[in-house]
């Protein structure tokens, strides 16, 4: 019997080799935001590979998918933002996952929109849900993709109203720009290829 290659899959086989998070804030209102840039890369990465993320467990919504020949977690906590950790940690217990394979997709203000970069490990930089993350975990060795999302315009400007605002028409433009680069990353990283994913998108 022929089969669409191109079908969705209910569920790949094998067991689960990496964790792919996005970082966010659940509900309607947070939609669009800055804040939320994790959470779109991560839905753009789900629909790209086919993937529902509608099953509910590890405090988050998540769904399995195939990435570069890998099977992969792709979770979004419903935890808020600053509770991030609670979701990553027992999604890596469960799958019994080192920190290095488990990638982080978050906003990063210091970055302008249509701007990425990866680093491999390392401190929170001031993003409250890398940092519960690294706290409830105990590790900083965590691969993540900072997604850019402008500096405030105003330095009087309130830092939570600020990542909480929504994007312009032509800053979402360059949003999903960078987040087609940052699904070309994860499938790099995937593949172990986190070098070359870095020299290639690195901004």
């Amino acid at each position: 019997m022929f089969k669409n290659p191109f079908s969705k899959s209910s569920e790949p086989a094998g067991p689960v080799e990496y964790i792919i998070v996005g970082l966010g804030n659940p509900g309607s209102k947070y939609e669009g935001t800055r804040h939320n840039a994790g959470f779109m890369a991560l839905d753009y990465i789900a629909d790209k590979a086919g993937a529902d993320l509608k099953r509910i467990k590890f405090k988050g919504l998540c769904g399995t998918a195939m990435i570069a020949g890998k099977k992969v977690l792709l979770l979004k906590p419903s935890t808020y933002m600053n509770l991030s950790g609670q979701s990553v940690t027992e999604a890596m217990h469960f799958y019994k996952l080192p920190p290095q394979k488990v990638i982080i997709l978050y906003d990063d203000i210091s970055l302008e929109p249509g701007k990425m970069r990866i680093r491999l490990k390392g401190s929170h930089g001031g993003q409250n849900g890398m940092k519960n993350i690294i706290y409830l975990s105990g590790s900083d060795q965590f691969p993540r993709i900072k997604i850019g999302t402008g500096k405030k315009p105003n330095p009087q400007w309130d830092l939570a109203n600020w990542v909480l605002s929504k994007f312009s028409e032509q800053e979402l433009k360059l949003m999903y720009e960078a987040i087609d680069h940052v699904s070309s990353s994860v499938e790099l990283m995937v593949n172990e290829n986190a070098a070359e994913a870095m020299n290639k998108y690195n901004s």
